[in-house]
C-alpha cells in the first residue's frame, strides 16, 4: 500500500462519512458535508501527482482511482437528489455518463487502446466537484450565490453530455474496426 492508494483509500472511506452527514440534520451538517467532500476531491488531486512524480503508479491504484471518483461523485448527487437539490433526471443524465464511459475506456482496454481524459472531460471534473460542493452547501448557506450551484449544474450536465459524444465519436472508428 503506496501514498496515492492510502489516498485513494481514504477518499473511498470517506463516502460513507459524506452520506450519513450529508442526510443528516444537525447543526453546520451543510458545512461538515462540505468539508468531507471537498477534502475526499482533493485526494484524487494529490494521489495522481504523488503516484506519477514519485513513480508510484499500480494497477490497483488504476483500478481503485477511477471508481473511487465515480462512488463519490455518484454518492453525492444521490443525496443531493433525495435532498431536493438536484433533479433526479441530471443526476442520471450525469452518473449515465460515467458509466457509460467508463464502460467504453473497459472495451478499448481490452483492444489495447487507452483513452486519455479528455480537456473537456477535465473541465466536467472540476466544474462537478465545484457545483457539488456548492450544492452540498445549499440555499441556507449560500444565499442568493445559490444560483451559480443551480447554473453550475446545467454546465455539468450539458459538459457531460458534450464529452460523452466527443468520446464516442472519436474513438468508436477505433473500437470497431477487426482489431482484437
Amino acid at each position: 500500500m503506496n501514498v496515492p492508494n492510502l489516498l485513494t483509500s481514504l477518499r473511498i472511506v470517506s463516502i460513507p462519512a459524506l452520506i450519513i452527514i450529508l442526510l443528516s440534520h444537525f447543526k453546520d451538517s451543510g458545512l461538515l458535508a462540505f468539508v468531507i467532500f471537498l477534502l475526499a476531491s482533493f485526494t484524487d488531486t494529490i494521489d495522481g501527482i504523488w503516484a506519477r512524480r514519485k513513480n508510484k503508479i499500480t494497477i490497483l491504484g488504476q483500478l481503485l482511482d477511477p471508481i473511487a471518483d465515480k462512488l463519490l461523485v455518484t454518492a453525492a448527487l444521490i443525496c443531493l437528489v433525495e435532498l431536493g437539490a438536484v433533479p433526479s433526471w441530471m443526476a442520471v443524465i450525469i452518473i449515465g455518463r460515467e458509466i457509460a464511459v467508463t464502460g467504453f475506456r473497459a472495451i478499448a482496454s481490452s483492444k489495447g487502446y487507452i483513452i486519455p481524459a479528455s480537456p473537456l472531460g477535465k473541465i466536467k471534473m472540476i466544474l462537478e466537484t465545484v457545483t457539488i460542493s456548492l450544492l452540498i452547501l445549499g440555499r441556507a448557506i449560500l444565499g442568493k450565490l445559490f444560483l451559480l450551484a443551480q447554473v453550475g449544474l446545467w454546465l455539468v450536465v450539458a459538459s457531460a453530455l458534450v464529452s460523452a459524444v466527443e468520446y464516442f465519436i472519436k474513438y468508436a472508428p477505433l473500437l470497431t474496426s477487426k482489431r482484437s
